[in-house]
């Protein structure tokens, strides 16, 4: 009986060990997915920004609760997240880093669009 039992366990391994291995190919693949067609609807060097910091430009906007790149609100906004989200006054540090890593985010996008519009100037006046 001993024998038996341990076939069953085996195989109860075996049959949770290829679901679990499905499973996280499934997920890559999903993950992989929504990578790509984040990828395609931002421009190059935004999807680029993106990639890097780990963070969406969309899913920074929603962090830091700007709907425009307008820097005085980004700034206004993320000393406030940043303050309330402080582990001295009973925040927490994962959301102060996450509203860290979303100001990075924007902040590299500014960049990105002062660039644009700096090397459109230039095309202009040639």
């Amino acid at each position: 009986q001993a024998k038996y039992l341990a076939q069953i366990i085996l195989v109860g391994a075996q049959v949770v060990g290829r679901a679990f291995v499905r499973a996280l190919r499934q997920e890559f693949a999903a993950s992989r997915a929504a990578a790509d067609a984040r990828g395609r609807s931002e421009r190059p060097q935004s999807a680029a920004a993106s990639r890097i910091t780990g963070i969406s430009l969309q899913e920074a906007q929603q962090i830091l609760n700007v709907s425009s790149l307008n820097p005085e609100e980004i700034q206004k906004n993320y000393d406030h997240l940043f303050k309330v989200n402080d582990k001295s006054v009973g925040g927490s540090f994962y959301l102060q880093s996450k509203v860290v890593r979303a100001k990075e985010r924007l902040d590299e996008e500014l960049r990105i669009q002062a660039k644009d519009e700096k090397e459109k100037g230039w095309k202009a006046e040639t």
